[in-house]
């Protein structure tokens, strides 16, 4: 697959993170008396700007009750650094081939900027990107507002690089832009649905991607 940079989603893509937020989620919510909802409802919502995703979970939140689960939230997800450990085995050695290979490496997120500074430093993974976009900086997935930044600071065509990710969030933001995608199935969507966005592959593990990527 010939591209310049290659763009990762974080949460659930590079960084084992997916269980961790949604059970933040469902304590922040609930100890508010918002009602516990399924697992899968916190964890679907993945992917998106925190307003995106509470407005999802909680149609007609008030700003303050907003702000109360947000806080809530942060309080919980925070606890908890993000370390080298929770990495995805061999997704550092991608990223530091793709690298090594003269490929620009970039993140496109739904996390806050706080959280992903933190998460970079302490994951070990900052190194490996030049650029970083989250989703209260820009707009939310799906929009491509994100995508575009990024190439747009690379100089470079949607068609030049590649969006990896394991929600339909990623694969739409990609397919709206006209990024090729590459969907992975180690996080919160699966096959079929990340397929429903036309990506060049679905892969089902590390070894898979590195064939996809072509390193």
């Amino acid at each position: 697959m010939a591209f310049k940079v290659a763009i990762f989603d974080w949460d659930g893509t590079l960084v084992d993170s997916v269980e961790h937020i949604a059970e933040s989620l469902h304590q922040a919510a609930t100890e508010l008396g918002f009602p516990a909802l399924e697992r899968n409802a916190y964890r679907n919502i993945i992917g998106l700007g925190m307003v995106e995703a509470l407005d999802m979970l909680y149609p007609g939140l008030s700003r303050e009750q907003m702000t109360s689960i947000r806080e809530g939230y942060a309080r919980y997800f925070f606890a908890k650094a993000t370390m080298p450990q929770n990495v995805f085995a061999g997704m550092a050695d991608v990223l530091a081939d793709l690298r090594t290979g003269g490929r620009g490496c970039a993140v496109a997120t739904g996390k806050s900027r706080r959280g992903l500074e933190k998460a970079l430093l302490t994951s070990e993974l900052g190194q490996h990107f030049d650029l970083t976009r989250c989703a209260d900086e820009t707009r939310s997935k799906p929009d491509p507002a994100m995508l575009a930044e990024i190439v747009a600071f690379y100089g470079i065509e949607p068609h030049e690089a590649v969006m990896i990710g394991d929600t339909v969030y990623d694969m739409d933001m990609a397919q709206r832009l006209g990024m090729p995608a590459i969907g992975v199935e180690w996080g919160v969507h699966d096959r079929e649905a990340l397929g429903q966005f036309s990506p060049r592959a679905v892969v089902g593990s590390v070894k898979d991607l590195r064939f996809a990527l072509g390193i």
